[in-house]
Parts: structure tokens; C-alpha cells; sequence
């Protein structure tokens, strides 16, 4: 499977900060915010990546992650000019994913939790239909809206329904099947003229293709796209990782537990991060037992 990230965008609701810097280059605590959703990508065994940014922004992205080969990966970039709706981001990366499985996940969703990594490797089996998760939240109505049955099987979605079928919002993460391009091909520009993922949902849940997971309660979800939850976001990871000592979301330390990258290679990482708390981190990595958190996938082709 390959996994799109989806940082364009002119991040309006964080202005003054993103009018000059891509919202999704903003730091979280001690890392750039795309770290996080990329890797979630990598927990889920994903290696060969696409990222879509803005045309102006795309020199500090590659500046920032290059081709992915020191940790393991492969990354590959496209330019989205406007913001033309989510479901746009398989259109702009039709040739990336041709007929493969592919997960879409939006550049400023965070996610952590116990149980997590398990869950993200199952849903990046899928081979047929789509796959979506459900996160329980006070007020649906800000959100795209799923109900679903006990077996897992979507019976309505909905976009910021004013009466919402459920408490369950869908948050910026989705696996699709090999189809999914030629779906976001059929797709009408909605009211406000973009593609929307829900039509998109919407498309595999007419043809009973659509399949929700609930995401348990030990798990945070959290959306980075205003002042206000860029500070929670910060707070949040800070708190854990030093009550904890471990760090969220480093692609670093999950390459090298995965077994894509040798000790050699994490610490020219390390070496290359100078004297800070994050390269100090990965040095004493190389000073414990290499306990993969799973069996990772081979290398990409």
C-alpha cells in the first residue's frame, strides 16, 4: 500500500503564523507538525509516500525530508496550486497511486494511543472497498458525521449535519482500494467547487464498499488547525514524552526499530540533529537492544 500526505492548503485559520510558512512546517512541541501524520504512515508499514503541497512550499518540504532514503522510505512530491477539496488529492497523485491500495491522511492530524500501530497495520491490508475510522466527539456537528452498524458497516455519512445520526466524527485518515482514482474522477465539485472526501466515502458506501473502525478510547486525536489546538497539540506531546521519555512521531526512532535503517546509519541522523534534545534522543537508542515494534515490510521497489 502507499500513503498520500495531504499538506497544501493556505492554512488561513492559523494566520499571522502560515503566511509565509506551510502550516504543516509549524512546529509541535519539538518536531515539524508533518512528522506526525508521516509517522503514522510508517507505523502502518507504509514506505513509499507521496506528498502534496502548495507550489510555493514545495522547496522547504523537499528541503526538509528529501527523498526519504535515510530513513528508509520513499518520498515523492506533487503541487496542488488551489485547494480544490480532499478528494483532489487523488487526482493530483493519480500517476503515484495508479490501481493500488493507497491511505490518504491530512498534514495537521496527530494521533496517539496504546493499540495504535496494531490497528494501522491491519487497515493497510485492505485490498477491496474503503476503509475509515470513527473517533466518538462532543459536537459532531463541526464534522464529518458516520453511522455504522455492529458489524462495522457504514449506513450513512454525513458532512456537518446539523442533526447528526451519531457522535462519531471521521477523522483525516482513510484507506481506499485500487479504484479510488477513477471514483475521484466521477466526482461533482460540491457547492463551494471543491471535491469532497465525503462524496467520495459517499461513493463506496452506495456500492456497500465502506467499512468503519472504531477508534478506542486510549487513543488521542488530535487536530492542529488553529492557535488554539497547535498550543494544545504542543502541550499534549510534551506532556508524554517527558513523563514518559519517549518521544511521539519521530521517523527516526520508528525506521530504526523497524529495521529499515542500521545503528550506523541513526547516528550520522543523530550527529546531523547537533547538540539537542531530539539528537540526544536517537544516541541513546543506539545504546539499547534493537526491539523492532514490528516486522517492517521490504524495502520499496
Amino acid at each position: 500500500m502507499k500513503g498520500i500526505i495531504l499538506a497544501g492548503g493556505r492554512g488561513s485559520r492559523l494566520f499571522p503564523l502560515t503566511i509565509t510558512t506551510s502550516k504543516q512546517l509549524l512546529p509541535v512541541y519539538n518536531k515539524p507538525m508533518i512528522y506526525y501524520p508521516l509517522s503514522l504512515l510508517m507505523l502502518a508499514g507504509i514506505r513509499e509516500v507521496l506528498i502534496i503541497t502548495m507550489p510555493e512550499d514545495a522547496p522547504s518540504y523537499q528541503k526538509l525530508l528529501s527523498d526519504g532514503k535515510s530513513w528508509g522510505m520513499r518520498f515523492s512530491y506533487a503541487e496542488q496550486e488551489h485547494p480544490r477539496g480532499l478528494a483532489d488529492a487523488f487526482l493530483v497523485g493519480s500517476n503515484f497511486v495508479g490501481n493500488e491500495p493507497v491511505c490518504l491522511i491530512l498534514g495537521d492530524n496527530i494521533f496517539f494511543g496504546h493499540g495504535l500501530s496494531e490497528q494501522l497495520e491491519a487497515a493497510a491490508q485492505l485490498n477491496s472497498g474503503a476503509l475509515i475510522f470513527a473517533y466518538a466527539v462532543r459536537d459532531p456537528e463541526r464534522y464529518g458525521v458516520v453511522d455504522f452498524d455492529e458489524r462495522g458497516v457504514a449506513l450513512s455519512i454525513e458532512e456537518k449535519p446539523i442533526k447528526p445520526s451519531s457522535n462519531y466524527a471521521v477523522p483525516g485518515l482513510y484507506f481506499y482500494d485500487g479504484s479510488v482514482v477513477e471514483r475521484a474522477r466521477n466526482l461533482e465539485p460540491s457547492s463551494r467547487g471543491e471535491l469532497e472526501i465525503t462524496d467520495l466515502n459517499k461513493s463506496y458506501l452506495e456500492s456497500r464498499e465502506l467499512r468503519v473502525e472504531v477508534i478506542g478510547r486510549g487513543v488521542a486525536w488530535l487536530d492542529a488547525g488553529t492557535h488554539e489546538s497547535l498550543l494544545q497539540a504542543s502541550n499534549f506531546v510534551q506532556t508524554i514524552e517527558e513523563r514518559q521519555g519517549l518521544m511521539i512521531s519521530s521517523p527516526e526512532e520508528i525506521a530504526f526499530r523497524a529495521g529499515y535503517i542500521t545503528r550506523d546509519e541513526l547516528r550520522i541522523l543523530a550527529h546531523g540533529l547537533g547538540d539537542t534534545s531530539y539528537a540526544k534522543y536517537l544516541s541513546a537508542l543506539l545504546d539499547e537492544p534493537q526491539v523492532p515494534f514490528w516486522r517492517g515490510p521490504a524495502d520499496p521497489e
